[in-house]
């Protein structure tokens, strides 16, 4: 097989400010026709640096010191503007990680994927519209004309997603890059793309190379495997061999992190004696008006009959796809949304008819931590503003007290104090989302509120995040509900687990006997769909 990327000595470094960052290092591989390479690693090893050199993309900053990156024989280490952008598209495709950054909010689908067309065959194109619906009918969207005259947020995440691979297949190119392609997926959507790309690189004969995190993900779907550290390839080969019986240290540590594996710590154990519930969700129901169809009022059913207690020191999860109803259950339990039957009650007490006044005690004793925490932390404020801010929003302490109050939330969440004067920016994500925590545990609560809490996260920083969350919980005998996609996550912290779809509680209980042994169907579609699931045993 000849090779159609061949990178031999390559180095690239950041120019910022006087000072040099070396992002990649020394790096030598090679991706065959109709193969599959998967580059895994943590942020800042190189992956995202590496795939934007092969695309001739790299920013004005940065610069290819020496070796030589060769795409379908063309040496692009230097070579002008105009040569990338004719490899670009043809011979080499991308698929974003975020959908709706990487799509145009104001076009539509039929739009931006006609544009990609145009850049690979010119403006006299009498196929345009044809290509258009062929190209949505090969990457399994269902009717494909009503697609192509929709809009990026009329579309799921994982239909936009499929949208991505459509507009990299337009030029037809022999290459796709997919840069992390699924992190913010639900598991069952993230296997349906994965089997369509797997499929489209058998069906076409072109080669993949998928950047990840995610070590389930490379053990499932590549041919070979590349792992990266700090620029450096750290090891590489066949994806058994290394993910199976990994010969470097950091191969192992990473696997060691991952909860697909199966590697990691269960949940704390649960305080002894029995204990009034918490919160309980008792009944609840949710339904969202309809725009009235001639005369008749509509309505949509979010969430229905689903119950649960929390007790003091446990972790209740909520799991299910997108749409199951599981941010909804959230929402209601913090009263942000009101439901629409059954009720809901803290510590005993009902929290169904409060007005927001009458619930703002009692957020002292609730708090979230959210998905996002770059979304979540005010960019303009510091760290110690932001861990604060609760304290001094029900003005509990001023002054030199609140100063020694969010230096003790630091050591909480093992972050130095010295990071308080810094901003979010200055921050890695798995920093920011300490923080995030940080900022929940400063009114001292007994409930947390987890969404997604990690899912945006690497593998060995989940695994930091994990064990903190257990660590506190075990310390301070706080209660989480948590609400994830990611069943191996949810091994690692939940005492019972519910498990919802299209807003009906399909099965809940103990997660030893969900996880280990569901009656369901849909659980264990869940379960099967879990990344590198079975593969390394």
């Amino acid at each position: 097989m000849s090779a159609l990327i061949d990178v031999r000595d390559l180095s690239v470094s950041y120019h910022t400010a006087g000072r040099v960052k070396e992002a990649v290092r020394q790096l030598s591989f090679s991706l065959n026709q109709g193969e599959t390479l998967a580059i895994v690693g943590e942020s800042g090893s190189g992956k995202t640096t590496l795939a934007s050199a092969l695309l001739g993309l790299l920013p004005a900053s940065a610069r290819i010191s020496r070796g030589s990156l060769r795409v379908a024989d063309t040496d692009i280490s230097h070579a002008s503007e105009r040569v990338k952008r004719q490899l670009r598209g043809r011979v080499i495709g991308l698929v974003p990680q975020d959908p709706m950054v990487s799509l145009n909010p104001t076009l539509t689908i039929g739009r931006q994927i006609g544009e990609s067309l145009i850049l690979a065959h010119g403006r006299r194109y009498p196929a345009l519209d044809a290509d258009v619906l062929d190209l949505l009918t090969q990457v399994g969207l269902d009717t494909p004309a009503l697609r192509a005259r929709q809009y990026p947020h009329e579309l799921s995440g994982g239909m936009r997603q499929r949208v991505l691979i459509a507009i990299a297949l337009a030029g037809n190119p022999k290459v796709i890059i997919a840069d992390e392609p699924t992190s913010a997926l639900d598991v069952t959507v993230q296997r349906r793309i994965l089997d369509h790309l797997e499929q489209l690189v058998q069906a076409r004969g072109i080669s993949l190379i998928i950047i990840t995190h995610d070590l389930g993900v490379a053990a499932d779907r590549a041919d070979r495997v590349l792992v990266m550290k700090d620029g450096h390839l750290v090891e590489q080969g066949p994806a058994r061999q290394v993910l199976g019986a990994p010969s470097q240290a950091y191969t192992r540590a990473l696997l060691a992190a991952a909860p697909a594996f199966g590697q990691g710590q269960g949940p704390v154990p649960l305080p002894s004696g029995a204990s009034r519930p918490l919160l309980s969700l008792e009944n609840i129901g949710k339904r969202y008006p309809l725009p009235a169809r001639g005369g008749h009022v509509q309505s949509f059913r979010a969430l229905q009959g689903l119950s649960l207690n929390v007790h003091p020191g446990q972790t209740v999860a909520i799991v299910g796809e997108s749409g199951s109803g599981k941010s909804t259950s959230l929402r209601i339990a913090l009263g942000l949304e009101t439901a629409s039957e059954g009720k809901v009650r803290f510590d005993g007490q009902d929290l169904t008819q409060l007005t927001w006044q009458q619930f703002r005690p009692l957020r002292q004793r609730m708090q979230l931590v959210q998905q996002n925490p770059f979304a979540s932390l005010n960019p303009r404020f510091t760290i110690f503003e932001s861990v604060v801010e609760p304290l001094v929003s029900f003005g509990l302490l001023k002054g030199e007290p609140l100063r020694q109050a969010a230096r003790q939330l630091m050591d909480q969440v093992q972050l130095p104090a010295s990071y308080l004067d810094c901003l979010p920016r200055e921050l890695s994500g798995g920093q920011r989302q300490r923080v995030a925590i940080a900022r929940a545990l400063a009114l001292k609560p007994d409930l947390l509120l987890l969404d997604e809490p990690v899912s945006a996260l690497d593998v060995s920083v989940q695994a930091q995040i994990l064990d903190l969350l257990r660590g506190l919980q075990a310390d301070l005998g706080v209660a989480y509900v948590l609400v994830s996609h990611d069943l191996a996550v949810v091994a690692s912290l939940a005492h019972e687990v519910v498990v919802l779809r299209r807003g009906e509680v399909v099965e809940q209980g103990p997660a030893s006997r969900v996880l280990g042994r569901p009656a369901d169907q849909y659980t264990r579609e869940l379960l099967e769909a879990i990344p590198g699931r079975g593969v390394l045993v």
